[in-house]
C-alpha cells in the first residue's frame, strides 16, 4: 500500500515562511510576559483521562483524543469490553486510561496542585503548547494547535484580570495588533440575569449554550429556541429585554446593577468597572474593552469575570480566558484563586501570514553562491569566509549556484536574504 504524503486530517505541515513568524511571536511573548513576572512551565500532552473527563471541560470533552490501554491491561479490558456487548451494555471507555490535552488550563491545575509547596504565591505561569481536539476543521481552527497561556494562581482580587489583560493587550501591540475589542462579562452576572428573569438554576447552561449564539442567531433565533426547549415565554421574555437595554460601557453596567438588585452579587459591578477603568487607563496599544452581557465562554469551569480578544479581520474571537476559583480545588478539595488568559496563537499567526507580515530584522543575512564542483581548497576558503561572518552576527547560507541564478536570488530574497556573494572556480 503506498504511504500517504498529506498530513492526517485537521493537522498540516508548516512551512519556513510560517515557521519564522511563528519562532518570532513565540519569542515576543516570551519577552512581553517576562516583564510581567510570569514564569515559564511545562506538562505533558498526555492526561488521565478521569482528568480529561471530569465535566470540566465543557463541549470540548466530547472532542478528547483518547489513549488505549497497552498490553495486559488492553487485552483485559477488551475482553470485558466484548462480553458487555453481547449483553448491550457496551462503555468502550474501559479501553483508555488517557488522553491527549484539550487545553491548557486543566494540566496547570493538576500541575500546581502536585507542586504548589515549591512555587510562590501567587503563582504567575506561561505555558506555550500544543493541544489535540477532535473537532472540524475549518479556518484558523486544527485538530492539533498550539495554545499560549497565562494564569495568575493564588490572587483572589481583580489585580489578576488588570494584570492578565494589560499582558496581553501590550503583546498584541508589539506584534502590530490595533483596533480590537476586550470584551468583558462575569459568570456572576450571567446568573443574575437568568434568575432575574425567573429561569431555574438547573437550566443555566442550557439558557447559556444557547445565548453565546447570539452572535450568529441574534436576539430573535436566540428568543425562537428558547421558547423551543420549552421555557416560558414570559421568562425569555424578561431576559431578553435586558439585552435589548443594556449597553456595551460603564452604564450598561449600572443600569444592570439597579435592575437586577438584590439577585446580583456584591461587588460584581463595581469589579467589571473597575477592571474596565484600569486596563483602558494604562493600555499601550490602540483598543477598546467593552462590557458584553452576552458572553458566556464554553468552558463550565468558570466562576467569575470572563473576557475574549475580538478582531474584525478574523471575524470572531482570537483569545479569552476568565477566573476559575474551582479548579484547582478538584484535585486538593481546597479551592484556590486562579485567573487565566489564553491568546490564539495560530488564529494570530494566520492572520499575520494574511498580512504578509514581515519579521524584524534580527541582523544581516548573506547568500553565498558557490559554483558547482569548487574544488576542496577553494571551498575551504568560502567555509572560512562564512565562519568569520557568522562569529560577527551575520547569518550566512551557502548554496550551490543554480542554472537560473535570477529566480534563486528571488526565493532567497523572500526568505530575508539581502546580500548575495558569488563564488566561482576561477575567480577566487
Amino acid at each position: 500500500m503506498a504511504m500517504k504524503k498529506k498530513p492526517v486530517t485537521g493537522m498540516k505541515d508548516i512551512l519556513p515562511r510560517e515557521m519564522e513568524i511563528r519562532d518570532y511571536v513565540i519569542g515576543q511573548i516570551k519577552e512581553t510576559y517576562k516583564t510581567f513576572g510570569f514564569s515559564s512551565i511545562e506538562t505533558p500532552c498526555v492526561e488521565h483521562i478521569e482528568n480529561l473527563s471530569s465535566n470540566q471541560g465543557g463541549e470540548n470533552e466530547k472532542l478528547i483524543f483518547k489513549v488505549l490501554k497497552r498490553g495486559d491491561k488492553l487485552t483485559s479490558a477488551a475482553g470485558k469490553l466484548g462480553e458487555a456487548v453481547a449483553d448491550g451494555e457496551a462503555d468502550y471507555n474501559v479501553l483508555t486510561d488517557s488522553g491527549l490535552r484539550y487545553d491548557l488550563t486543566l494540566p496547570l491545575s493538576r500541575y500546581y496542585a502536585n507542586n504548589a509547596n515549591e512555587l510562590g504565591s501567587p503563582f504567575k505561569a506561561l505555558q506555550m503548547g500544543n493541544v489535540w481536539r477532535a473537532d472540524r476543521p475549518q479556518r484558523g481552527r486544527y485538530r492539533q494547535f498550539m495554545q499560549c497561556d497565562i494564569d495568575i494562581l493564588g490572587e483572589p482580587t481583580i489585580l489578576a484580570e488588570i494584570e492578565l489583560i494589560t499582558a496581553t493587550t501590550t503583546l498584541l501591540g508589539k506584534i502590530g495588533f490595533e483596533k480590537f475589542t476586550i470584551r468583558l462579562n462575569n459568570r456572576k452576572m450571567l446568573k443574575a440575569m437568568a434568575a432575574y428573569s425567573g429561569f431555574e438554576e438547573k437550566d443555566y447552561d442550557s439558557v447559556f449554550i444557547t445565548l453565546d449564539k447570539m452572535d450568529k442567531i441574534g436576539l430573535d433565533g436566540v428568543n425562537e429556541e428558547l421558547v423551543e426547549q420549552g421555557f416560558a415565554k414570559e421568562s425569555v421574555d424578561k431576559y431578553l429585554d435586558l439585552f435589548d437595554k443594556v449597553t456595551p460601557d460603564v452604564d450598561g453596567v449600572s443600569f444592570l446593577k439597579e435592575t437586577l438588585g438584590d439577585f446580583l452579587e456584591e461587588g460584581v459591578a463595581e469589579d467589571i468597572i473597575t477592571i474596565m477603568a484600569s486596563v483602558d487607563a494604562v493600555k499601550s496599544a490602540d483598543f477598546k474593552i467593552a462590557f458584553d452581557p452576552t458572553l458566556v465562554r464554553g468552558m463550565s469551569y468558570y466562576t467569575g469575570p470572563i473576557f475574549e480578544i475580538s478582531m474584525d479581520e478574523y471575524g470572531g474571537s482570537v483569545g479569552g480566558g476568565g477566573r476559575y476559583d474551582e479548579m484547582i480545588g478538584k484535585f486538593t478539595g481546597q479551592n484556590i484563586p486562579a485567573c487565566g488568559f489564553s491568546i490564539g496563537f495560530e488564529r494570530i499567526v494566520m492572520l499575520l501570514l494574511e498580512r504578509e507580515y514581515q519579521v524584524p530584522a534580527s541582523g544581516d543575512k548573506v547568500a553565498y553562491l558557490v559554483e558547482k564542483n569548487m574544488p576542496t581548497d577553494k571551498m575551504l576558503e568560502v567555509l572560512k569566509q562564512a565562519k568569520e561572518q557568522r562569529e560577527s552576527g551575520t547569518s550566512v547560507n551557502i548554496a550551490i549556484m543554480k542554472k537560473n541564478k535570477k529566480f534563486q536570488k528571488e526565493q532567497l530574497e523572500k526568505e530575508g536574504y539581502t546580500e548575495f556573494k558569488e563564488f566561482f572556480v576561477d575567480r577566487m
